[in-house]
């Protein structure tokens, strides 16, 4: 790894960016349609939208971060005064297509069109056009990464395989934030009866372990200069327990002067302008490589 002050601005050693998945209910549906109409289901997922936004906002604004919001658009069209609040307070919103669509259904036309509509929607509703970009759910069809940046997307964070930026093969102009599973609130604590989330059930974890791990997660990568990028959910994370969970970690994470905390489209516009384009073993080019030999 390289020297991780060459990295990051300002001799920064590592940077951090927090990012938000605001579906309301629409994750749910996508995952198990037959919901549909299921008011005491469906308030699992619309508490995120009833509390769990204001409080989510409320920790940001008292610890002094921004974070970067992906949101559909159907979303944002439902819940305006949500969206008017994060964009208030400063927060990034960035696009997550339309619908919360699963985009291994989708073919690519279908998925270009998801991702106009949705930045449309955004743009409408906020008066700035989205830079940044989630998949919901599913993978991008060949040439997706193509499309992204025709509709002036410059970064995207739905791709792993790495620990710090990095400008995509086949469409320089286009960076990417990739994630971590264990960076991520859902796999410790999504859960619901009926129907099952997960499916196999059951799944609550510990709090003190759950931020013991996200602690030693923050721990290796600001070691190794790397970009942590958490994912959050505000019907998860920001219940009355759990969002102690995240103040007691970003608090921790504050404590270092060499830490970065930045928004996605901060760091993005920061890595294309000092980043090498990634190396023909990197997983991204071997996926387009591999990619491209199939579709010929």
């Amino acid at each position: 790894m390289a020297d991780s002050s060459k990295l990051w601005p300002a001799g920064k050693r590592c940077a951090v960016v927090l990012t938000v998945d605001y579906n309301d209910i629409h994750g749910i549906l996508t995952q198990a349609p037959e919901v549909a109409g299921r008011d005491k289901t469906l308030s699992v997922w619309r508490y995120g939208t009833q509390r769990g936004v204001e409080r989510l906002l409320g920790l940001f604004r008292a610890l002094g971060v921004r974070s970067s919001w992906f949101v559909p658009g159907i979303v944002a069209e439902e819940n305006p005064q949500q969206i008017t609040a994060i964009q208030a307070d400063g927060h990034e919103i960035a696009c997550a297509g339309y619908r919360h669509q699963d985009y291994d259904t989708l073919d690519l036309p279908a998925q270009s069109a998801e991702v106009a509509k949705g930045c449309a929607a955004l743009e409408t509703l906020t008066g700035v056009r989205p830079t940044g970009f989630r998949i919901p759910a599913g993978n991008g069809a060949p040439g997706f990464i193509e499309a992204l940046k025709d509709h002036g997307i410059h970064w995207s964070s739905s791709w792993r395989g790495d620990d710090v930026p990095f400008l995509h093969p086949t469409a320089p102009e286009v960076v990417e934030l990739p994630l971590h599973y264990e960076l991520e609130d859902e796999p410790y604590f999504a859960f619901n009866l009926s129907p099952a989330v997960p499916p196999a059930q059951s799944r609550i974890a510990s709090y003190s372990h759950t931020l013991g791990n996200l602690q030693m997660d923050f721990a290796g990568f600001h070691r190794f200069g790397l970009c942590y990028v958490l994912r959050l959910h505000p019907e998860i994370i920001a219940t009355p327990g759990r969002i102690g969970v995240l103040r007691e970690l970003l608090q921790g994470i504050q404590q270092h002067d060499d830490v970065w905390i930045a928004s996605g489209a901060e760091v993005a516009q920061w890595w294309a302008q000092t980043a090498a384009p990634v190396a023909q073993d990197h997983p991204a080019s071997v996926y387009e490589h591999h990619y491209r030999d199939y579709l010929v």
